[in-house]
Formats: structure tokens, C-alpha cells, sequence
């Protein structure tokens, strides 16, 4: 079925992307109404997006062009956030932006659907999508947040490669190559003691090693990751005065951060009765209790997926193990999920 005459018209700025490609990827498979479709690469060489059957070159870009469409969708850098996300909302343009650059201005909602959606509001309308490791903790926590009041949240994040964008990616794909010839066993069957192979995209080689260190060190030790992730659930919960400690990690796999938490409550909060929140919680899966989700079985999949509620110490504190794919629920998808939103309330309509 061909879209309305009205349906909106759509850019992807950094459409070609990895990113970029799952969201247009999304539009079509949730039938988001395109009427016209925008991408827009970063303009250095050509390049080009499928969508409904055919090749659509990536443009470079160009105010104008996105100043005539309804929504546009910032999948790239800060930069190119400071550089048409402000204008183009104020020229009555819907801007959904998945950098961090505003995601802590206090002006800009930072949206979950799941969790916050009434931070939308008619008249905002640069809205800042979520950090992707976050993400996961936030729609997990959530419930459990709304029962019992989390106080205090310490996670360890374990992140996928593919998260540090598609240099870092490449770079994993050929260290694992390089480690592939060197893993012989000698002659008296014990483990080689292998050469850490040169890295540029990351602070460290990753294949066959972790990586405690995601973003630059701050004079306190620590990272921007682990930084982003606590002022931002902070942020998204509306809880300012929520004590957060994170330790960021990234890990040898190719899409999908997992991550342990343990949440300490206001008010006692038993595991069964925390199974009974979390298996109602949009957006989530809980798996049955004795399984757990891991970042390869949950790669491609929409929901955030969560496993191993247990007991913490004493009756306040739960640990839980949660999953989520970083390139949909925590970019891509919570971006098209906000654009459904839009338009769901009448918001998004196309302008003459």
C-alpha cells in the first residue's frame, strides 16, 4: 500500500550509518507513513539507502531540503546535532536526535517511550533519544522504580563492539582474523600466551580481551560512558537525587549490551514479586526464572530482554541481568518508537 499524500515527509541525516540503516530499515517494517524520504549521508563520497524496493541516493546536507520536511531524525555526531537540530525545530520541523549533545539540556525531553512518554510535549519539539546502555536499564528498572524507589542502582556494562561505531567494528573483525592464525596450541597442549594486536579505534586491542574504559577519564576516574549513563537515568526517572555507580566495559561482541545491576530500595521489594512487575513492563521480555538473555540470542530483537532477578543484600537490594540490542531499542527503535508517539497524538502531520 502506497503512503497518503499526506503522510509526512522523513530525513535520516547519517542515513548511512549503521544506525541509520536500522532506522530506515524500521520505518518500513513498522509502516511508519513516509511520504517522502530524505537520506542524508554525511556528503563525503556517494552512497545510497533501500527502502520499499529501491535505492535511494544519500544527499549531502542541505538546510533547506531538511527545513521542508516534518520530521528529521539525527543519526550521527554532536556536531551535526549543534548544526541543524536547534534551527530546524524552530522552523516547526519534529527533531529526534540520538547523539548526546542535548539529551541533559534541561529545555529538551529525554524520551523512553515506555517509561516517559508524557516528557513529550506539542511545543518541544527537539527531543533527545537515550544513551543505548542506559537504555536497557532504564525500561528494566523502571517498574520496579515506580513500586519501591530505587535509591541507588551500581551497574556493570558490557558492551558491544559495534556500539563505538563501524571503524571500531572493523578493527575487531580484523584483530579476530589476525588472532585466528595465532591460535595453535604448541606441542605440549598448553594455551598460547598471545600479542596484544595494534589498536587505533579503541584505547585497547578488543578480540579475545575487555575494555574497561568507554569515553575519555574524567579528574574523578571516571568515563563518559559511566558519566552519561548516571545523568541520564537520573534524568529519564526524574529522580535527581538517585546515587548511581557504573563500571563501562567493552567486550568482544558484535551487537548487544548486557548488564549486571543491583538496585537498592526505598521499601523491601521480594524477587517473586519483582517477576510479577517486570513480566507486565512494556518493551520488556522476562525470561522464566533459571534462564537469562545473552547479546547474541538477543541481537535483532525489539524488546529490552531481562533474566536472573535475584536477591542482593538484605531485603532491599535485587540484582537483575539485562540485554538489549544498542543498535535498535537503543538507538533506532526508541527513535521510531518516539515518531509513532507524534503521530499516534496528531502531532506529526504533514505541512503545506
Amino acid at each position: 500500500m502506497r503512503p497518503a499524500k499526506s503522510a509526512p515527509r522523513v530525513a535520516v541525516v547519517g542515513a548511512t550509518g549503521m544506525v541509520g540503516r536500522e532506522l530506515v530499515s524500521l520505518l518500513e517494517r513498522r509502516r511508519f507513513p513516509v511520504g517522502d524520504l530524505l537520506p542524508v549521508s554525511s556528503g563525503r563520497g556517494r552512497s545510497s539507502v533501500r527502502f520499499r524496493g529501491r535505492d535511494i541516493p544519500a544527499a549531502a546536507p542541505d538546510p533547506a531540503a531538511l527545513a521542508a520536511c516534518d520530521v528529521a531524525f539525527l543519526v550521527s555526531s554532536e556536531e551535526v546535532a549543534r548544526r541543524f537540530g536547534p534551527g530546524l525545530a524552530r522552523r516547526g520541523v519534529w527533531v529526534i536526535d540520538d547523539s548526546s549533545e542535548f539529551r541533559l539540556d534541561p529545555g529538551v525531553p529525554l524520551v523512553i517511550p515506555e517509561v516517559n512518554a508524557s516528557a513529550l510535549g506539542r511545543d518541544r519539539r527537539l527531543i533527545a533519544g537515550p544513551n543505548c546502555t542506559m537504555t536497557g536499564l532504564a525500561v528494566a528498572g523502571w517498574p520496579l522504580h515506580r513500586a519501591a524507589r530505587v535509591l541507588r542502582a551500581r551497574v556493570a556494562s558490557y558492551q558491544a563492539v559495534s556500539g563505538a561505531g563501524r571503524a571500531a567494528l572493523a578493527e575487531f573483525f580484523a584483530q579476530g582474523r589476525g588472532l585466528a592464525r595465532a591460535l595453535a596450541f604448541g606441542r605440549d597442549g598448553r594455551a598460547p600466551v598471545l600479542r596484544a594486536p595494534r589498536a587505533r579505534a579503541l584505547p585497547r586491542a578488543i578480540a579475545a580481551n575487555v575494555i574497561p574504559q568507554v569515553g575519555s577519564f574524567d579528574a574523578a576516574g571516571c568515563s563518559g560512558e559511566e558519566s552519561k549513563v548516571a545523568a541520564e537515568l537520573r534524568k529519564v526517572w526524574g529522580a535527581p537525587g538517585l546515587r548511581v555507580s557504573v563500571t563501562a566495559v567493552r567486550v568482544p561482541v558484535v551487537r548487544g549490551h548486557a548488564l549486571a545491576a543491583w538496585l537498592e530500595f526505598a521499601q523491601p521489594l521480594s524477587p517473586a514479586r519483582a517477576r510479577r512487575l517486570l513480566g507486565r513492563a512494556p518493551g520488556l521480555d522476562l525470561l522464566e526464572a533459571g534462564d537469562y538473555p545473552t547479546p547474541l540470542d538477543t541481537a535483532g530483537r525489539a524488546p529490552v530482554r531481562a533474566g536472573r532477578v535475584r536477591s542482593g543484600v538484605g531485603s532491599r537490594e535485587l540484582a537483575l541481568w539485562v540485554v538489549s540490542d544498542n543498535l535498535l531499542k537503543g538507538a533506532a527503535l526508541n527513535s521510531v518508537q518516539i515518531a509513532e508517539l507524534l503521530l499516534r497524538r496528531g502531532w506529526l502531520r504533514r505541512r503545506a
